[in-house]
């Protein structure tokens, strides 16, 4: 999937996601993405409950010590869902799957594990210091990319697209 433009060790990989010549990639992204954010945090919230759940019994357990993970528990289920989903083999959450998308990075490659935790971490930054510009940001630009996609160097494409495409 990934082109290298040169040889030996001054090689540059090349964007292989061109919105001019593969429109399709980045067909309905903005819709898709958004609808794969609801169900994403639909089951943060479901794990969120069961986990909170298990803490209370934990924290019983251990007279109250144990009631203090409610301070990162829903923080911790974010980061590590969005970790194992989004930077698992399909890189995706079962919400992006679920909408026909998935992130890849600008060159081609899967998201990795860590990529996607930092990733997550990025957009709860952005989103909490500017709201309202970071969705501007994915109005201009042509791969529909909001800022901490182009910070971190991500592309979300339509999955289907780049099937047809490998």
């Amino acid at each position: 999937m990934s082109d290298v433009i040169g040889t030996g060790s001054g090689s540059v990989r090349a964007d292989v996601f061109d919105p001019v010549a593969q429109p399709e990639l980045f067909e309905g992204l903005r819709w898709r993405r958004t609808m794969a954010f609801v169900v994403d945090v639909a089951m943060v919230g479901t794990l969120f409950m069961i986990a909170a759940f298990a803490v209370f019994f934990l924290g019983l357990l251990t007279l109250g010590l144990g009631w203090m993970l409610y301070f990162i528990l829903w923080q911790a289920i974010a980061l590590l869902y969005t970790a194992f989903t989004l930077g698992g083999p399909s890189s995706a959450t079962p919400g992006m799957r679920m909408m026909g998308i998935e992130m890849r990075l600008w060159y081609g490659a899967k998201v990795y594990p860590l990529l996607a935790a930092a990733h997550v971490i990025a957009f709860w930054l952005s989103v909490s210091f500017l709201t309202p510009f970071v969705l501007v940001v994915s109005l201009l630009n042509e791969r529909k990319r909001l800022l901490h996609d182009i910070v971190l160097g991500t592309v979300v494409v339509n999955s289907r697209a780049i099937t047809r495409l490998t």
